[in-house]
């Protein structure tokens, strides 16, 4: 049978948007979104009518985001994946241009001794959430074009590493030290799945290893974040406060929780409590279901993702597999470290917890990796309906 190709005059007509789309994806992505703006209002009315006297400040303008994210979705749902794929290597230029951009004093917006946001009036940018997607959508196209040259030249490995790298390293001067960690590992993964040689994988690993490790016995303020996640009963009002704040209000939580709204630890004692620790407040309210419930929400759609790049693979479809699984490792990893974080399973790192931490930058960019996504599912189902069988069908036939 010959190979699909885009276009080709034996296609099926092209499917009806919606019901082609893997509709237990929607609704896990929208369960989460929900309940994400239920724990946005839970969490921020304290800190919102102190600072604005608008209990609801934080949910109105998260409830807008959410819109906003839906909307962004829905336009990238329309474009084909081959609009993205043709111009990975452009995106990838917006990426570091974007990250270049943040340095430059005066352009970037400086917050607590970070410079990781651009001022866009109503909305300031955080430039390390969209660079993460503009990446992976880089290395899904770089490895669909160099897959043959992968296990045999040390070039084709190393390449897509050097821009993750370069992208990492500037990351770092914000400095952003947890979202470049995660986007080596993610790019490290794909290669991973591409099936690069083991011995090349476990190289890079030991290499990033080592380089992480240093960042932080040579970096005072991240070794001081170590010591903190080792220990934070040590020093629970001063280096070790987020995190035994975050403990004490999981350990309230019990089984069934305190009750919506009923958290003490978000009344000013847990920073940060409707962004970075969100998932705290919410074991605190909703107690050892919440936390289940959000545990198998991410476990499914992480699911997902990776079992569609697997069908992508199958029906001929590698751009789709590849960048389904990198939104895959995006999505899964930021919730590992998020969670991990508030739990006391690795030191601060101030990633946000996709769908659920309240802000702008992160809903959009969330939302055009859940356009991305469906996507991917959408020309899948479209290549089966234009006939083309499973390549491992093909050969057993």
């Amino acid at each position: 049978m010959a190979d699909y190709v885009a276009g080709a005059p034996d296609r099926a007509a092209r499917l009806p948007l919606w019901p082609a789309l893997d509709q237990r994806l929607v609704v896990a992505l929208i369960a989460a979104a929900l309940l994400g703006l239920v724990m946005v209002a839970s969490t921020s009315t304290s800190v919102a009518e102190r600072a604005t006297g608008d209990p609801f400040y934080y949910l109105e303008r998260q409830a807008l985001f959410v819109v906003l994210a839906a909307g962004v979705a829905a336009a990238v749902l329309q474009a084909p994946l081959s609009l993205w794929e043709r111009n990975g290597p452009g995106l990838v230029l917006v990426a570091l241009g974007l990250l270049l951009l943040v340095l430059i004093p005066g352009v970037g917006q400086e917050v607590n001794d970070a410079r990781r946001w651009l001022p866009l009036g109503v909305l300031n940018v955080q430039v390390a959430e969209p660079v993460k997607v503009l990446v992976a959508i880089y290395v899904a196209g770089f490895l669909v074009r160099r897959q043959r040259q992968l296990h045999t030249s040390m070039w084709a490995f190393l390449a897509p590493v050097a821009v993750a790298g370069a992208c990492a390293f500037l990351l770092l001067c914000q400095p952003d030290f947890g979202t470049a960690a995660m986007l080596m590992a993610v790019v490290g993964g794909l290669l991973y799945l591409a099936g690069v040689p083991l011995w090349r994988f476990a190289a890079l690993v030991a290499v990033l290893a080592g380089v992480a490790a240093s960042l932080v016995l040579y970096s005072p303020y991240r070794w001081e974040r170590v010591t903190a996640f080792m220990d934070p009963w040590s020093d629970p009002f001063n280096t070790g406060f987020q995190l035994t704040q975050s403990l004490i209000a999981i350990g309230r939580g019990g089984w069934l929780g305190v009750g919506l709204g009923g958290s003490v630890q978000k009344l000013f004692y847990l920073p940060e409590a409707h962004t970075d620790f969100v998932f705290s407040v919410l074991a605190e309210e909703l107690g050892l279901l919440g936390v289940t419930t959000v545990l198998l929400l991410f476990a499914y759609i992480v699911w997902r993702a990776m079992a569609l790049g697997w069908q992508c693979h199958r029906h001929r479809l590698p751009f789709a597999g590849y960048l389904a699984w990198a939104l895959g490792l995006v999505l899964g990893l930021q919730a590992f470290i998020n969670m991990g974080v508030a739990t006391g399973l690795l030191p601060t790192k101030g990633l946000t917890l996709p769908l659920f931490s309240y802000g702008g930058s992160s809903a959009v960019v969330t939302g055009a990796m859940v356009g991305l996504l469906l996507r991917c599912g959408y020309e899948l189902a479209q290549a089966r309906a234009d006939g083309v069988r499973p390549i491992d069908a093909e050969e057993g036939a």
